[in-house]
């Protein structure tokens, strides 16, 4: 093209061989011509100079990481997920418009040390942010979008139910539903094992694992049903929990409610593993000295079964005579032998260990003796005696 304008400058410039320039004629359609090379020129070097911009542009880009200015603005929600690299989450931002370019991202996640703390999870987020800004953001757990919800020590399976649906709109008859099925939540079936010849009763009771969880928005009961049934199998896991149950040649699932028995009845940590202890001694070592049945007598079980009838829990002073001669609840612990159709709570890491590791004591008896919840535990019947008037003058018993 080059070439083409040259010649047309020649043709407009070089006078005609035998003509003087001074006496040449004006052609026709010349001035046309210098137009059409005039615009090409134009056109030509436009061309040129937007050429070099775009090159100009592509290695400035390399040179320099493209960063928005911000604060940002408007919202938007993006999920980090499990095993992203800052290579991911950097994408992840990029396409939600949250940063300029995934570039920007990973060199301020290189230059900030924390970021290797940036968990799972969802996020809310303004578009266009400064790179740095958007890491300090991930960084901040004000920003994750989730169902915050936490399940104390000890909380019944219908206590649970309701504190996640009142922290996530989900009827509770929908968390009712999705636990009538414990082995689809997660729970392996080897778990439904008892030692004596009572029928198992399959109940989600005692696997919901009490803490507080953070739940991704839109999940459905089924899901964070399944999700506490994971932490709880995680937290038994690290525990050595199942073998240490089975070296004491009863399963697990006994253990599970023996640990939610003394979840029940002890009113301080220390005492779990005594709890648990006498128990064991209770059922599974009975002492001839003693002379009665391997009943445990205890008023918690008694309540477990009126809760699941949707009644109240009373303190032991006021369970009357009538409820302990009860033979009509299943959970009568007073009248029925041995462990009780299925655990009566989800217990705590503390009360797991102390099952599957009692404390070492020949005790039969424990009573609590201060509004601390402190017990105090006995080896005979006589000793019991002494320790419920310690009780009584505590205003306890």
């Amino acid at each position: 093209m080059l070439d083409d304008l040259e010649a047309a400058f020649d043709e407009q410039q070089q006078p005609q061989k035998g003509r003087p320039l001074h006496r040449r004629k004006k052609k026709r359609g010349g001035g046309g011509k210098s137009a059409i090379a005039l615009v090409l020129v134009v056109l030509i070097f436009g061309g040129l100079a937007g050429a070099g911009y775009y090159g100009f542009d592509r290695v400035r880009n390399y040179l320099t990481t493209p960063d928005y200015p911000g604060p940002g603005e408007g919202e938007v929600t993006i999920e980090v997920k499990t095993g992203d690299t800052a290579t991911a989450i950097a994408n992840t931002l990029y396409n939600a418009d949250v940063v300029k370019s995934a570039k920007a991202f990973i060199e301020a996640a290189d230059a900030n040390p924390d970021s290797k703390n940036i968990q799972v999870g969802f996020y809310k987020l303004k578009k266009q942010m400064k790179a740095s800004d958007a890491v300090l953001a991930l960084l901040d757990l004000k920003n994750r979008v989730s169902t915050k919800v936490t399940i104390p020590e000890g909380s019944t399976s219908f206590e649970i139910f309701q504190l996640l649906s009142d922290a996530s709109d989900i009827p509770v008859e929908e968390f009712k539903e999705a636990a009538k099925d414990p082995e689809a939540l997660g729970v392996p079936d080897f778990w439904f094992t008892r030692s004596d010849e009572k029928k198992v009763t399959k109940s989600i009771e005692g696997f919901l694992f009490p803490e507080t969880y953070n739940f991704d928005p839109g999940l459905t009961a089924e899901e964070m049903l399944k999700e506490m049934v994971q932490h709880f199998l995680a937290a038994t896991t690290a525990i050595d929990f199942v073998k240490k149950a089975e070296a004491r040649q009863i399963t697990p699932y006994d253990v599970l409610m023996i640990a939610s028995l003394s979840e029940a009845e002890s009113g301080v940590t220390a005492d779990l593993p005594k709890v648990s202890r006498v128990i064991y001694n209770t059922l599974f070592e009975p002492s001839a000295e003693i002379g009665f049945k391997p009943v445990l007598r205890l008023d918690v079980t008694i309540n477990y079964g009126h809760q699941l009838e949707g009644r109240d829990a009373k303190s032991s002073k006021n369970i009357t005579a009538e409820e302990l001669a009860d033979g009509s609840n299943p959970w009568n612990s007073h009248l029925n032998e041995g462990l009780p159709p299925t655990a009566i709570n989800n217990p705590g890491k503390a009360a797991l260990e102390g099952a599957v590791t009692p404390a070492d004591g020949k005790w039969y008896f424990f009573v609590a003796i201060d509004k601390d919840g402190n017990s105090a535990f006995a080896e005979t019947y006589a000793e019991q005696q002494v320790n419920e008037q310690k009780a009584r003058e505590a205003g306890v018993l």
